[in-house]
């Protein structure tokens, strides 16, 4: 995928230097990430204020740097003198956070991802922000490592294709989402589906260890984490692996293997639509759907003590509106201690937006589907992100999005 590029010419107009801002004066806050991003392909660096105005960006003033941002349909002002807004930062619960390079960024994706939507590719594709499409054969050749920055589709690591047998196994996009997989693992060498994915959640997982970021949705959050405990176990049934499950399985699960999640249990009732109690029970209960939704609240951390969870929480609101996804939020007692709880949904012990180091690199999940859809069922259209420039969730998906470039020895923690 590419993005259309306006060159900067090399130079800049010296002392003076351009904000971005990103509170309410922004005319679109999803398109300023876009640009930012092709700022920093062209080899110039874009400071992050972290807490300044929404968590606004500046850089030295380029020519050419107003056509360009025309493009992206940003708003942006000259600053003829940045001394005040250091100031400002200096004695606030602000940082400066240097952005140095355009992260490479892989995308997790089956061929036929079909009916499925995914927030990040629209998010991607509106920012005009490049990426490549990596699937189970890329990842076991070794592909990750060419990557700064990984996602992953709203994909059922289990094998289970996401627990849709019960309402959906006559459906042509289900059976043909059934016949790729078995035929994938197959020319892989793999007899089931579920050996297949148990291989490639462990090179995500060593992916991570040896220094990759890692952002996950939706099924996508909960599903590694079970499929990583269940190694050497089968947790299939018959529907989706033709043969019976482990005894007693859910007494044999390895937390110790686990990127965020421990002490959880599968529900061992495979038709059911929901796979263990990591996640919250609302998918299962119908008198939500259609009701109005609840929201999350956003942590305020130390920008100077804690720039990370700072940096991914950067947004121009604290309180955002719930949606729902097959994984919704995370029940608290659920969660790793070591993980940092981002977004709590509000009145419940549910987390919604989490964050954890793992070795050299570290992960973000993010609960939901559409964070401009409450409930989205399947075979809904897609959101269309030209009606929600200003979107406080999408925003959150972005912040992953130019985690990578940040220098790293600014963000340590």
């Amino acid at each position: 995928m590419t993005s259309a590029v306006f060159s900067l010419l090399a130079g800049y107009a010296m002392g003076e230097k351009v904000l971005i801002p990103m509170d309410y004066t922004q005319s679109n806050h999803l398109k300023a990430y876009g640009l930012v991003y092709n700022i920093l392909s062209q080899g110039f660096n874009v400071e992050w204020l972290l807490n300044y105005r929404g968590g606004s960006f500046m850089l030295d003033s380029p020519a050419g740097f107003a056509e360009l941002a025309d493009h992206f349909q940003v708003s942006w002002e000259n600053v003829s003198d940045p001394r005040a807004i250091y100031q400002i930062i200096e004695e606030s619960n602000m940082e400066v956070i240097l952005l140095e390079k355009a992260p490479k960024i892989a995308f997790y994706s089956p061929p036929n991802a079909n009916p499925w939507d995914d927030a990040v590719h629209m998010a991607l594709d509106y920012a005009e922000i490049p990426y490549t499409i990596v699937w189970d054969p890329d990842i076991l050749g070794g592909a990750l490592a060419e990557f700064d920055w990984l996602h992953l589709h709203h994909e059922d690591f289990t094998g289970q294709f996401g627990r849709f047998y019960s309402a959906f196994h006559d459906q042509l996009w289900y059976m043909e989402e059934v016949a790729t997989e078995e035929m994938t693992a197959r020319a892989l060498g793999f007899e089931k589906v579920s050996q297949m994915k148990g291989a490639v959640t462990r090179q995500i997982k060593e992916y991570v260890l040896s220094g990759g970021f890692l952002f996950a949705m939706c099924s996508a959050t909960d599903t590694l984490d079970i499929a990583l405990s269940a190694e050497g176990l089968d947790i299939c049934d018959v529907y989706y692996d033709y043969d019976g499950m482990s005894a007693d399985y859910n007494d044999k699960l390895d937390y110790s293997k686990c990127l965020a999640f421990t002490d959880f249990r599968c529900h061992e009732n495979t038709l059911q639509y929901e796979h263990s109690d990591i996640d919250t029970p609302r998918s299962l209960a119908p008198t939500v759907y259609g009701q109005s939704p609840t929201h999350y609240t956003l942590f305020e951390f130390s920008a100077k003590q804690d720039p990370i969870p700072t940096l991914l929480t950067q947004c121009h609101v604290d309180s955002l509106p719930e949606f729902m996804g097959q994984c919704t939020a995370f029940q608290m007692d659920k969660i790793k201690k070591d993980v940092i709880i981002m977004a709590r949904v509000d009145g419940v012990p549910e987390a919604k937006y989490i964050y954890g180091a793992r070795g050299e690199g570290c992960f973000t999940f993010f609960a939901g589907h559409d964070p401009e859809d409450f409930q989205h069922l399947i075979g809904e259209e897609p959101t269309d992100l030209v009606d929600h420039p200003h979107s406080p969730g999408y925003r959150l998906i972005l912040n992953n999005i130019l985690f990578p470039a940040a220098k790293q020895e600014e963000m340590r923690t």
